[in-house]
């Protein structure tokens, strides 16, 4: 089968998939995202949503949606912030996710809310919404082709005497024609193309944006970052299908092109590190570390360094920021505005 067709069982089939069966995130899970390091994430990924809104000419009825959402922390913290610069400002929230143990434990932060779940965008209703995905483009399914003699051959999985294994289907795919040296793997993230392209169409027709923060890339390149963790560790992607968590990193360049080519406007990307601090991170630390104890102060510079550090533990370079507009919106804070739509 295809590297698209193990990762959609592994991690979403209906009864053993990864997501549908437990709760991944936190200490006793298999990895942590930014909003379970730190409030302050989530307060100003708020804050970004508040100015967002203003240059959507502010509407009384904000239309909120994530996809993803997780454990609910991101939003609960965001919403949070959010109300402290419009308290008045009624929430339309809406929720995309499929595993039921993630769906009870947003239920449980965000059920004050109201919110509406879904199991894909196609069921959102209609008019400007304002959509957050944080770690989310990297667990869709990707195929990946690997350039031998004959060409770009796609990359399969499949059975052999040791258990499952990588091979390579018998013909090339005449589509692909990338120069590259025999051995290179290129990845093509079809249903993230397509998912930005839905989502592209939608802001240009109806208004607002996507907010988009992820690991990848900004420039296409070859090589494989299939990668599985379980436990805080990685671990063999093919040993335990079902049981632990599959991603690849995220061509942001693929990204911004499919959203271009849709007319949506792309602001960004930037690295996670410059993005966060142009929010004001710093001045919130220095803040939350005023009033807290010496253990309490600890723990806020450690997670300022988790988030932003550069090096090959943190997440401040590997991790990008991008967001995708209504070509109306000319200005996103924290975001340059490299690309926009023709004409």
């Amino acid at each position: 089968m295809s590297l698209a067709r193990y990762m959609a069982l592994c991690l979403g089939h209906p009864v053993h998939g990864y997501y549908r069966t437990r709760d991944p995130l936190g200490t006793r899970g298999d990895f942590i995202t930014a909003p379970e390091i730190s409030q302050m994430f989530g307060e100003l990924i708020g804050l970004w949503l508040a100015s967002a809104r203003a240059a959507m000419a502010a509407p009384a009825n904000l239309r909120l949606v994530e996809l993803g959402p997780g454990r609910g922390t991101l939003m609960t913290d965001a919403l949070r912030a959010l109300r402290q610069v419009a308290p008045d400002l009624a929430i339309d929230l809406h929720l995309v996710e499929t595993s039921p143990v993630l769906r009870a434990a947003q239920q449980e932060r965000l059920g004050q809310v109201g919110p509406t779940w879904h199991a894909e965008i196609g069921t959102l209703p209609e008019g400007p919404a304002l959509v957050v995905a944080n770690e989310f483009f990297d667990a869709l399914p990707v195929r990946q082709f690997q350039r031998t003699e004959r060409g770009w051959c796609e990359r399969l999985v499949g059975l052999s005497d040791e258990g499952l294994a990588f091979g390579l289907a018998a013909e090339p795919d005449p589509d692909l024609t990338t120069p590259a040296p025999v051995g290179a793997l290129i990845t093509v993230p079809g249903p993230a193309l397509d998912l930005v392209r839905r989502l592209a169409r939608r802001l240009v027709a109806q208004g607002g944006a996507l907010l988009a923060v992820d690991y990848g890339h900004v420039r296409p390149g070859f090589g494989d970052t299939l990668q599985a963790v379980a436990g805080h560790r990685f671990v063999d992607p093919l040993a335990s299908p079902g049981e632990a968590d599959l991603t690849t990193h995220i061509d942001f360049a693929a990204l911004a092109r499919a959203a271009t080519g849709e007319g949506a406007r792309v602001h960004g990307p930037v690295e996670q590190r410059d993005f966060l601090l142009a929010l004001g991170l710093c001045e919130r630390a220095e803040r939350l570390a005023s009033r807290a104890t010496p253990g309490q102060a600890e723990a806020i510079a450690s997670a300022f360094d988790r988030l932003t550090d550069r090096g090959s533990r943190g997440m401040g370079r590997l991790f990008k920021v991008m967001a995708v507009a209504d070509p109306s919106i000319t200005a996103l804070p924290a975001l340059p505005n490299p690309l926009s739509s023709p004409g």
